[in-house]
């Protein structure tokens, strides 16, 4: 069998380096090397596979037949790859060796480049400063040269000058030899520029000669003195011709004309005196019948009595006027003027410190707050509302005269400055007025109160009454309502006349502070009032208290004016009620109107909302403390006709029959029904006008003063066993009744009285038992248990002091 060495050196080179190159494949190279000696194992579909070898006897068939082969020529393969990399390193170390000759030849050229561009830039710079010499050189040149020529300019002009400085250098007053440059009408504007030049010479040598030598002043000073008055003569002389000129023009409407004297008086004081002769000409300055118009216009026939709403038209009607005529002047001014936007300054100044000024001081006579003006004169709120709308109106006037163009004329300013006579003042009169309608309102609430008074009165004496109280003036939420329409329209102004929020602020404060008092003021009187028909009620109920020892007669008849007391009670406990509810309601109204309006106004300032608060929170506590005293003289004036119905209605066999034997009344007692009856009636308003802690409060108030009187009155009486179910029935119902309060406490305290009734029920030998069952009674059971008809009798005592004992 052939060695592995010898089916490789049989083998031919197969492998080359073409082989590697391009698109190298594996799969490519390998077929080509197995495919010679695996015929059977190529792709050819036509191709038959060739029919395996037959078996030999006795002998295990190879597996693999070419696996020797392959595997010589698989080493003889890798003998050539190992060729190859070694031709491939051995031209590599060629290559690299090449590479490294280039790449020092190329770092030689580029050395010796870059010391020729170092050269090159050397020669760059040193030109650079060269040619920047050159240039310095011939600028300084330049400079003297138009130095030189601006010297020869000027000691041109001085010597031209100097020519016509002699002609003025003559007597005073002697102006007839002069050029005729300046008597020729055609060159005007050249001797207005030759003489103000010569008089602004003429002044600079006298000053620079007024600290020379005494002789030299002398005499320099003298003749320049008498050029200078000769020149001021001439320029005044000019300038009034030009003026005369340009009044010709404007009267002629020569727009050219009145242009080419404008810009010729512009060599006078930088033109001022045209401007401002130009803009005091205008016939609204200095015709009296278009300031009669505009008086007329705005106030109209009624004149100073005529409403803020006419006036308001009157001034839009001839501020319109105003800016229109303006924006005709605008026109005229832009073609004539060569500074325009100073001239437009010069009028709007003109018109609002003149025209708009005139109309104002007729419009906004400031009253005296020492002597206010009457309310069927329009009062105070008449001259607040007038300058609301003159204020607002002006500020319009100005914004329409600054988009016609006024040039740098501050009019924002200037409107402000002309109401700040009356924006200083402004607090102290819209305070006076509120507190001026308060005053007439309050006047008029009272008179009507009056008249209703007397009205009721007549009534009552043709019936024959005697026992009413006297009608009172009653709250009215319609009235709060009118004070907060007043105070919101004292803070429109103020939100109008005021912009910066920390003014805005400390002034809402002071107007909000007004309602404040007014509404706290309105609704406390109101209240007393109230308070004032309660204790007249309580008054008459003390007048016809009388004692026991009287006749039938004088009894019925105090009973008659008892009852008639009690009327007038319950109707002074509605009428309060009602008014305590309509406090509720105006309190609401101010807290809603602050929530709305004056919040969003103390909110940019630092701590003036929270003083707001508070303010409003002490006016509202001043009304609920005149509220509460009122709420405790209903209590007592319900507890007052309570007692009165148990004196009179409770009678002592109510619960001590003299027929105990009988069948046993399960009805409450006559006096139990009137009270409930009385109770419900008179509460009902109660239950509508408080809500909340104010309801709770009262009716938990109420109900402990009920029990505490109850427990008093039972004492009174004497309870046999049918009497204490009577007793245990009338708990019943005033339990069921005060139930309605929603107070836990009061339904507990009459369960607990439903429990101690049982004292009167029970037989004397189950009272201990009782007692110890309900320990939370024994007390005012052990009052109570004396009031058993038997007591005395059952020794029940002696069994108490036995129980107490133990």
């Amino acid at each position: 069998m052939p060695s592995d060495a010898d089916s490789a050196a049989a083998l031919p080179l197969t492998l080359d380096l073409e082989d590697f190159k391009g698109d190298f494949s594996f799969d490519a190279l390998f077929g080509g090397l197995v495919d010679e000696l695996l015929p059977e194992y190529r792709g050819d579909d036509d191709a038959a596979p060739a029919p395996p070898p037959p078996p030999v006897l006795g002998a295990a068939p190879p597996v693999f037949p070419a696996v020797d082969e392959l595997l010589g020529l698989f080493k003889h393969s890798c003998k050539e790859l190992v060729d190859l990399r070694r031709q491939i390193d051995k031209r590599l170390q060629n290559l690299k060796k090449e590479v490294a000759v280039q790449d020092a030849k190329h770092r030689k050229t580029l050395g010796e480049l870059e010391k020729g561009v170092d050269g090159l830039f050397d020669s760059f710079a040193r030109l650079d400063s060269r040619i920047s010499s050159v240039g310095q050189t011939a600028a300084k040149i330049g400079d003297h040269l138009q130095s030189a020529e601006s010297q020869r300019e000027t000691a041109s002009q001085t010597i031209y000058l100097i020519k016509y400085l002699m002609e003025f250098n003559s007597t005073p007053g002697d102006l007839m030899e002069l050029s005729p440059l300046f008597s020729d009408d055609s060159r005007v504007a050249e001797a207005a520029s030759i003489a103000q030049k010569l008089r602004s010479f003429a002044e600079e040598d006298v000053g620079r000669h007024g600290v020379t030598s005494a002789v030299g002043s002398a005499n320099a000073s003298r003749g320049l003195e008498v050029a200078v008055a000769n020149l001021q003569e001439y320029c005044n002389e000019l300038e009034n011709r030009l003026l005369a000129r340009f009044d010709a023009a404007s009267q002629r409407r020569e727009l050219s004309t009145m242009a080419q004297c404008a810009k010729i008086l512009l060599q006078f004081n930088r033109g001022t005196s045209a401007m401002q002769h130009y803009v005091a000409t205008r016939p609204m300055f200095i015709d009296v019948e278009i300031m009669n118009t505009d008086i007329q216009v705005v106030l109209g026939d009624e004149g100073l009595q005529a409403d803020s709403n006419s006036i308001a038209d009157g001034l839009s009607t001839l501020y319109k006027e105003i800016a229109e005529t303006v924006r005709k002047e605008a026109t005229t001014i832009m073609a004539v003027f060569p500074s325009p936007n100073e001239v437009m300054a010069i009028l709007v100044q003109r018109v609002l410190e003149q025209r708009v000024t005139t109309i104002l001081d007729r419009l906004l006579i400031k009253p005296s707050l020492a002597s206010l003006p009457p309310l069927e004169e329009g009062g105070l709120l008449q001259y607040l509302r007038v300058l609301t709308v003159a204020y607002d109106k002006t500020k319009e006037l100005a914004k329409e005269l600054q988009s016609v163009g006024c040039g740098d004329l501050d009019i924002e300013g200037l409107t402000e400055s002309i109401y700040v006579a009356h924006k200083d003042e402004y607090t102290e009169f819209e305070q006076a007025s509120l507190r001026q309608l308060y005053q007439s309102k309050m006047a008029e609430l009272r008179a009507e109160a009056k008249q209703q008074s007397e009205s009721t009165g007549s009534i009552g004496r043709a019936k024959g009454a005697s026992l009413t109280t006297s009608p009172q003036q009653q709250i009215s939420v319609t009235v709060v309502t009118e004070f907060v329409r007043w105070n919101e329209e004292a803070i429109s102004r103020c939100t109008l006349l005021f912009s910066q929020p920390t003014t805005v602020a400390a002034n809402v404060r002071s107007i909000f502070a007004c309602l404040l008092d007014q509404v706290s003021q309105y609704l406390t009187e109101g209240l007393d009032r109230a308070r004032e028909s309660l204790n007249e009620a309580a008054a008459l109920r003390d007048r016809f208290v009388i004692g026991t020892s009287v006749s039938r007669r004088v009894a019925a008849a105090a009973a008659s004016a008892a009852e008639a007391a009690a009327a007038a009670g319950e109707s002074s406990f509605r009428s309060f009620m009602i008014a305590v509810q309509r406090c509720v309601s105006s309190v609401a109204i101010l807290q809603q109107y602050f929530s709305n309006t004056i919040s969003r106004l103390l909110l940019p300032v630092d701590g003036a909302h929270p003083s707001a608060c508070e303010d409003m929170g002490s006016a509202v506590s001043v009304v609920e403390a005149a509220a509460h005293k009122g709420l405790l003289q209903c209590i007592d004036t319900v507890m007052s006709e309570v007692e009165r119905l148990l004196s009179s209605e409770q009678k002592a066999t109510d619960y001590r029959s003299p027929d105990d034997g009988a069948a046993p009344d399960h009805r409450p007692t006559n006096a139990c029904i009137r009270i409930v009856a009385y109770l419900s009636r008179v509460l009902e308003v109660a239950f509508s006008a408080l809500e909340g802690l104010n309801k709770q409060s009262f009716l938990t108030e109420l109900g402990n003063r009920l029990h505490k009187g109850l427990l008093n009155h039972w004492q009174k009486f004497t309870f046999s066993p049918s009497g204490g179910l009577r007793l245990k029935r009338d708990i019943t119902e005033y339990g069921d009744f005060v139930r309605s309060f929603s107070a836990p406490s009061i339904d507990e305290k009459f369960e607990l009285l439903g429990i101690m009734a049982n004292v009167f029920i029970v037989a004397p030998e189950s009272l201990a038992s009782l007692l110890e069952g309900t320990p939370s009674i024994r007390k005012d059971a052990l009052r109570f248990i004396q009031l058993r008809d038997d007591y005395k009798t059952a020794k029940i005592a002696s069994m108490l002091n036995s129980i107490m004992s133990e």
